[in-house]
C-alpha cells in the first residue's frame, strides 16, 4: 500500500517520494551537484544518518554496509544493507513494490546507477565508488591473486606484498633470504621475480626449497608492463611493486621448479661458453703478436685453455651419465643426424621444456618462429624475433650438417633456395626443422629412424 511504501522509504531521505515526502531530515548533496570523489565522504555520512539500521533484517548497525543503486530499485538508492541479508531485502522489495524511476529519487544519484545497471548488481554488493579499484569477490575466488614482488640485485632484495601494502628489503644473501621466505610464508602469495641472471639464483633454489610458488617473468616483459600502466620511473622499490601488479594483473602461472642437475649442467656449459671465446681471442692474438716473450705467454694460455676445456666436458658428461633420465634424452638427440653430443647437451640445459610441448611451442621457443608483420593493406617481411639465442647457437652447425648428411633436411634446403628464399633463410627453417624432431622424438621417447622410400 501507499502508506507501507512511504513508511518504509521515509529513513531514506526526504526526496525519496518526492514533493509529498517529509522536509524535516537534513538533505542529501543537491540534484544539481554529481557525486564528485571529494563528496563521497560527506555523502557517506549523509546516507548512514537517512538509513542508522539495516532495512533488510532490522538488526542494527553492522560492521560492513554497502550501497545499493539499481535501476529497478530506486527506494534504495540511499539504502545500506549489509552482504549477509541481501535476500531479506530483495524479499521486502518485492513485497513492497518497485517504484519506476521519474525523478522522485535524487536525480544526481543516477550516475551510480548506470555504473552498476545490471539485474545482478542488487543480488552481489558493488564496491563503493572511488579513486582507486578495490578487489571483490565473484564465485567465491579473488578476481587479482596475492602475489608478492622481489626486485634482485646483487646486494639487495627489494619486496612489496600486494594484500598488504608492505615494503621490505633484505640482503642479497644466506641470511636475508631466510629472512624472505620466513616473511613471506606467513601469507598465501605468488612470488614473482624477474630472471637476472646468477643474482636470482640464489632465491630461486631456496624458494624451491621450501616449496613456496614462483614465477619468473623475462625483464623486458616486465618493463613493456610499467610503460603499458604508465609507470616510467625506475628504482628497485618501485620495480617490486611493478612486479607484483604484474603477477596479479596477468594471473601468471607458476614456474615449474628446474632439477638442480639441470642448473648445475647449464652453469658448466656457460663456462666452457666462456673458455671457447677466451681461446679465440688467444689464437687472434697470437697472430698478431710480435714479442717474444707475448707470444710465449698467448701460447700458455691457449694449452691452460684447453686443459680446462676438456676438465669441463668430463665433468659434463659424468654429471648426464649420473642420471638414468639425462642419458636417455641424449641417446635420442644424438640419434638426429647433425646432432653432436655438445650441442646435445647444449639443448638438454637451455631447453629442458622440451617433450612437453607442441611444435609450434617449442620453435617459438626457441625463436625459430616467423613472426607475422601486417597492418591493414601493408604486408610487411616475417622474419624470427625473440626466443633463447643459446639454442639459436647451438642449432647452427647442426643445421649445415644436417643438409649435407640428412635427406629430408636437404630437400627443404634446396626447396626453399628454388622458391626464391635467401640461403640464411633457408637455413633457420632447417633449424626449425631439427627443434621440431627433437620436440616430438622426446615427447615419444623414440630415436629417430629414417623415413622409408
Amino acid at each position: 500500500s501507499a502508506s507501507a511504501l512511504r513508511a518504509y522509504a521515509a529513513p531514506l531521505g526526504p526526496r525519496s517520494l518526492g514533493p509529498t515526502a517529509s522536509r524535516s531530515r537534513p538533505r542529501a548533496p543537491s540534484a544539481a551537484s554529481p557525486p564528485t570523489p571529494s563528496c563521497r565522504r560527506t555523502w557517506l555520512s549523509s546516507c548512514r544518518k537517512y538509513l542508522p539500521t539495516c532495512r533488510a533484517c532490522g538488526t542494527g548497525r553492522h560492521t560492513s554496509r554497502r550501497p545499493h543503486a539499481p535501476t529497478e530499485y530506486p527506494l534504495l538508492s540511499y539504502g545500506f544493507t549489509s552482504s549477509r541479508c541481501m535476500m531479506g531485502a530483495t524479499t521486502q522489495i518485492a513485497q513492497i513494490g518497485v517504484v519506476a524511476g521519474d525523478g522522485s529519487y535524487p536525480s544526481w544519484s543516477s550516475g551510480i546507477v548506470a555504473e552498476y545497471d545490471r539485474p545482478r548488481a542488487f543480488f552481489e554488493p558493488e564496491r563503493i565508488p572511488g579513486l582507486r579499484a578495490r578487489m571483490t569477490r565473484r564465485g567465491g575466488r579473488s578476481i587479482m591473486q596475492n602475489t608478492i614482488g622481489v626486485d634482485v640485485s646483487k646486494a639487495m632484495l627489494d619486496a612489496y606484498c600486494s594484500l598488504r601494502g608492505e615494503h621490505r628489503q633484505f640482503p642479497n644473501g644466506a641470511p636475508g633470504l631466510a629472512a624472505l621466505v620466513r616473511w613471506a610464508s606467513r601469507v598465501a602469495a605468488v612470488i614473482v621475480f624477474e630472471a637476472s641472471g646468477a643474482y636470482h639464483r640464489d632465491l630461486e633454489l631456496m624458494l624451491s626449497r621450501r616449496g613456496l610458488t614462483f614465477a619468473k617473468v623475462n625483464p623486458r616483459q616486465a618493463r613493456r608492463f610499467a610503460e603499458a600502466i604508465g609507470r616510467v620511473a625506475k628504482t628497485d622499490r618501485l620495480d617490486a611493486e611493478m612486479l607484483a601488479r604484474m603477477g596479479a594483473a596477468l594471473q601468471l602461472e607458476p614456474t615449474a621448479v628446474e632439477p638442480e642437475i639441470v642448473v648445475n649442467l647449464r652453469e658448466l656449459l656457460v663456462f666452457r661458453r666462456g673458455l671457447i671465446k677466451d681461446r679465440t681471442a688467444a689464437k687472434t692474438r697470437l697472430k698478431t703478436a710480435r714479442q717474444a716473450m707475448l707470444r710465449r705467454l698467448l701460447t700458455q694460455r691457449l694449452a691452460q685453455v684447453e686443459r680446462q676445456i676438456a676438465r669441463v666436458d668430463a665433468t659434463v658428461q659424468a654429471l648426464i651419465a649420473s642420471d638414468a633420465r639425462l642419458v636417455e634424452r641424449l641417446n635420442i638427440l644424438v640419434s638426429i643426424p647433425g646432432i653432436s653430443r655438445i650441442s646435445a647437451t647444449a639443448l638438454l640445459a637451455d631447453m629442458p621444456e622440451l617433450g612437453s610441448l607442441s611444435g609450434k611451442e617449442a620453435a617459438a621457443l626457441a625463436g625459430l618462429a616467423p613472426v607475422s608483420r601486417q597492418s591493414g593493406q601493408w604486408q610487411g617481411q616475417e622474419r624470427i624475433l625473440g626466443g633463447r639465442r643459446s639454442v639459436r647457437q647451438a642449432l647452427f652447425m647442426p643445421a649445415l650438417s644436417a643438409i649435407q648428411h640428412n635427406s629430408s633436411a636437404k630437400a627443404k634446403f634446396e626447396d626453399l633456395v628454388r622458391a626464391g628464399k635467401p640461403r640464411k633463410v633457408a637455413l633457420t627453417a632447417v633449424m626449425r626443422k631439427l627443434i621440431v624432431l627433437a620436440n616430438a622424438l622426446l615427447r615419444d621417447n623414440r630415436k629417430w629412424a629414417p623415413e622409408p622410400a
